[in-house]
């Protein structure tokens, strides 16, 4: 009999093309994944991928099979928002502060997405700089936090969303693109623009240029879009994710080098509070997060 898990197995392997990672999105090691659709192939009597194609390819029957299973998948997932609607009473609100401000575009999305199964849910984000953004949570001024790290604190429950690489942003005729990748030493004469936030939540200052004794000139701006100016001016270089500034690099609005020989990489989590974690609209909030952020954002990784 065809189970619920094989189909979420079947969407896995589909959406990925690829056995190992749809493994890690189901948390299945990829032989005991392998196990489960061939057993639906049994089942059936016929091949759902075609093996010798890289990604999978998907065959007429499991293309024909891929539509049945998300169709069940969604009365499910309906199904289990009207359970939670009925024992809770209401959906409640979510208000969300953001520590990184590159994540408020980011983020849309899956607030569209989300808000698609939970109208009921009042969405709001928490506006301004937060000199302690998991403090909102403990004061009740916040249901979920995007922070960089995951400092353990009483009352709250982190939830790791991705990790990603930082590069370092520079005008296309800069003289430093003609490094392979930079150091603490190529920020010196430089002026760094940064976000006004305080330097332990700058990535490239608490890791790569304090350990190194550089202070750099500084500019600071709320804005993604002033920053990336600046930059392509040459009046500042800048340190960003790779995940979000990604469409200025396609374009070849700016240039980008990693930093450091090995990079700089760094955590993206979410942070609500251990009582507010159970909320069934939170963990689908949390469930659609990672779910378009794999499926729209380049060159981000689990959180080992």
């Amino acid at each position: 009999m065809v189970e619920i898990r094989h189909l979420r197995a079947l969407i896995a392997v589909a959406e990925t093309g690829n056995l190992s990672r749809a493994g890690k999105r189901l948390h299945l090691s990829q032989p005991a994944l392998s196990q489960q659709i061939k057993a639906l192939e049994e089942m059936i009597g016929s091949e759902i991928f075609e093996r010798k194609s890289n990604p999978l390819r998907i065959s007429p029957v499991g293309d024909r099979l891929l539509a049945s299973a998300y169709e069940i998948e969604k009365i499910l997932k309906q199904t289990d928002r009207d359970v939670a609607r009925i024992a809770e009473g209401k959906a409640g609100q979510l208000r969300i502060a953001v520590e990184c401000h590159s994540c408020f575009d980011w983020l849309m999305p899956s607030m569209d997405a989300f808000r698609e199964g939970w109208p009921e849910v009042e969405m709001d984000l928490v506006s301004g700089f937060h000199a302690d953004p998991i403090g909102l949570l403990t004061e009740d001024k916040a249901d979920l936090v995007i922070v960089s790290s995951a400092r353990a604190r009483a009352g709250v429950s982190y939830h790791p969303l991705f990790r990603y690489e930082v590069l370092a942003l520079m005008a296309r005729q800069h003289p430093l693109t003609h490094k392979a990748y930079l150091t603490a030493k190529d920020f010196r004469e430089e002026t760094l623009v940064t976000y006004p936030i305080p330097d332990e939540r700058i990535d490239v200052i608490r890791e790569v240029l304090k350990p190194a004794n550089i202070d750099p000139d500084r500019r600071k701006t709320e804005l993604t879009v002033g920053i990336l100016q600046l930059v392509a001016s040459r009046r500042a270089i800048a340190a960003m994710p790779a995940w979000a500034i990604q469409p200025f690099l396609d374009r070849n609005y700016v240039a980008s080098r990693p930093i450091r020989k090995s990079g700089l990489f760094a955590n993206l989590y979410s942070a609500t509070t251990t009582a507010g974690a159970n909320a069934a609209y939170i963990q689908e909030f949390l469930e659609t997060i990672e779910r378009i952020s794999f499926s729209e954002l380049k060159g981000i990784t689990k959180i080992q």
